[in-house]
Formats: structure tokens, C-alpha cells, sequence
């Protein structure tokens, strides 16, 4: 039988040749660390619905960072889980309310050794779960929230933080955000936008882990998962208002939508591999379904492949110490 001059297989014969024409690479400068401190905690508590995941005390967060440092992750991001709630989050923007006094914490611990980034979003603070202010008729309130997000940008990049995460999806919080900021002297802190955030069913780990106190859902503000054409108008907007990095999320279950906003994004674009998705792995391979390890790499492989530059996924300090 004939064979043709060129056969794809013979790139595949060893692992050398794998690794020498391998197209999508994963290091642990693409990583990024999610990781939850709880106001109070006297040791970590684990997170049930995922595997491996803590709240943090304020010792045990210093800790994780160095270590996540040492493992070379590209970068922490870091949520409150707060001991009191009202209806305007205002713990959020307390300059010694749990996230910026974690924010204090890491940066003092690891300097620039990694990006340190916050969750600017008011959904962990909120007596009603919500990612921003209520108006008279319970609806979320966009203005009035993005001047709530200001207030606790600037708190947050006091606090030490390199990169902010406005994952709210009000619009013009970019925009808001850039102009408190550089009226308060921090021109050099960063945006990262969650410029594309679907309402999924894969967050609800991540709703245990921060105690939200949502009652309810977010259909109103965050995004439809029938539509991408919605994703690259958000884009549009989020560049225009100087967002210096933009996200997609969740990740795997819209590995469409990254590629089509990276294929168009002049911007690093970032994607976050929820908890929905970081536990079912988990509770696939603890029921030897799947090969966890195996798995683990294919997964974030496939999410750098769609276009990603930056995963924020739950494996980031274990994936990085064990990438060669």
C-alpha cells in the first residue's frame, strides 16, 4: 500500500518531536491564582464543593502566596469573605475591611515577585448578593454602583494591588474605574476587565466559597450564554475605556467566545477556569472516572489553545510546580 510523502505521524514518534513542534505551550507565567481570605478564620476552612481549596486565614493566605511565588504562577487574584454585610457592601471600601487588608498582607509578603490583582465587585459584601447597589424597586442600580467601584478601586490599589478586576458587568465601569484611579495618583495600576462574564451554572462552588448571600440571579446584568456577538460589542467598550487586559469567563465551556475576542482583542486576553468546572474535574477523578493529572493539563492546554495569554485557574501553584 502507497502511503503519501507527507504522514503527520512521524512528528509524533517521540516526545522530543512532540515538544519541539508542540503549537500551544503552557508555562507558570500563564497561571494565575484565585485564592479566598476569610475575615476572622483562626486556621483555613475548606471549601466543600472544591477539593483541595481553602478560605484563607491571613497567616495561611501569606503562606500560599509565597508558595504559589516559588512555583513561578504568574499572578494571585485575591476575594473577601467578610464577617458583616449591609446593602452597599461598604466593607468593600474600608481600607480595613478583609480583601484590603489581605491585599496589604500579600503585597507586603511578595512585593513584585508576582502580579497581585483584586476582585473589585461587590457581590462578597453585600447583605443581598448582588453585584452592586439596590434601587428602591430591588433592581441593581448600574450608576449608582459604578461610584460605589470607584471608591473601592482606589482603596484597592492603596492597599497594594497591581491589577483590578471589575467583575460586576456595569456598564462603564472601566471607564469610572480608569478615571478614579488616575485622579488619585495610581496611573500605573491596571485594569483587568471581566469583559465577557456569562451567567452560568458553573459558579455555584465558587458562591459557597464566598458565603454569597445571593438570593436570586444576576440574569439581568451578566451576560446570556446564547450569545457571542453581545461578547465583542462588550469588548469594544471595554478597550475604548482603557481596559489594559480583558477576560472571558467562564472558560471551557466558551472556549468559541475566547477565540473569537482574542482573535480581535490588542490586548492580553485572559480567561478564568471556574469552580463549576475546577470541581467537576475533581469529582470525576476522585470517582476514577478520569485521569486527574492528564486531565488537569488538557484542560488548561485547551484554554491557552482558544487564545488565552492568562488562565486563572484553581490548579495554579500544583500545575506550575510540576510544568518542566
Amino acid at each position: 500500500m502507497a502511503f503519501p510523502h507527507h504522514r503527520p505521524r512521524r512528528l509524533r514518534t517521540t516526545p522530543a518531536l512532540r515538544r519541539l513542534v508542540a503549537e500551544t505551550d503552557l508555562r507558570p507565567r500563564h497561571l494565575v491564582l484565585p485564592m479566598f481570605v476569610k475575615e476572622g478564620a483562626a486556621e483555613p476552612v475548606p471549601v466543600a464543593s472544591m477539593p483541595g481549596v481553602v478560605q484563607h486565614t491571613r497567616d495561611s493566605l501569606r503562606k500560599a502566596a509565597v508558595e504559589a511565588v516559588q512555583a513561578g504562577v504568574g499572578g494571585l487574584i485575591l476575594f473577601g469573605v467578610p464577617s458583616r454585610y449591609d446593602a452597599t457592601g461598604s466593607a468593600a471600601c474600608d481600607p480595613d475591611g478583609v480583601l484590603n487588608v489581605a491585599l496589604r498582607d500579600v503585597r507586603a509578603e511578595v512585593g513584585d515577585a508576582t502580579v497581585v490583582m483584586a476582585d473589585t465587585c461587590l457581590d462578597e459584601f453585600t447583605d443581598h448578593g448582588h453585584c452592586g447597589v439596590l434601587d428602591a424597586e430591588g433592581r441593581v442600580d448600574n450608576d449608582a454602583t459604578l461610584a460605589v467601584y470607584a471608591e473601592m478601586a482606589v482603596a484597592q490599589a492603596e492597599a497594594g494591588a497591581h491589577l483590578l478586576g471589575p467583575s460586576g458587568m456595569m456598564d462603564g465601569q472601566v471607564g469610572v474605574i480608569r478615571e478614579a484611579l488616575d485622579a488619585a495618583g495610581h496611573v500605573d495600576t491596571g485594569i483587568l476587565a471581566y469583559t465577557v462574564k456569562y451567567t452560568s451554572a458553573f459558579y455555584g462552588p465558587f458562591r459557597q466559597a464566598v458565603e454569597s448571600q445571593l438570593a436570586g440571579d444576576r440574569k439581568t446584568y451578566q451576560q446570556d450564554g446564547a450569545n457571542v456577538r453581545e461578547s465583542l460589542r462588550e469588548l469594544a467598550l471595554d478597550l475604548e475605556e482603557g481596559a489594559d487586559m480583558v477576560m472571558v469567563k467562564p472558560a471551557m465551556a466558551y472556549l468559541d467566545v475566547l477565540r473569537a475576542v482574542a482573535e480581535v482583542a490588542d490586548v492580553p486576553v485572559a480567561a478564568y477556569q471556574v469552580s463549576g468546572e475546577y470541581a467537576m474535574v475533581e469529582a470525576a477523578a476522585a470517582n476514577g472516572w478520569i485521569e486527574r493529572d492528564r486531565t488537569v493539563l488538557e484542560t488548561l492546554t485547551a484554554i491557552r489553545r482558544a487564545g488565552a495569554d492568562v488562565v486563572l485557574t484553581y490548579w495554579a501553584t500544583e500545575v506550575a510546580s510540576r510544568l518542566d
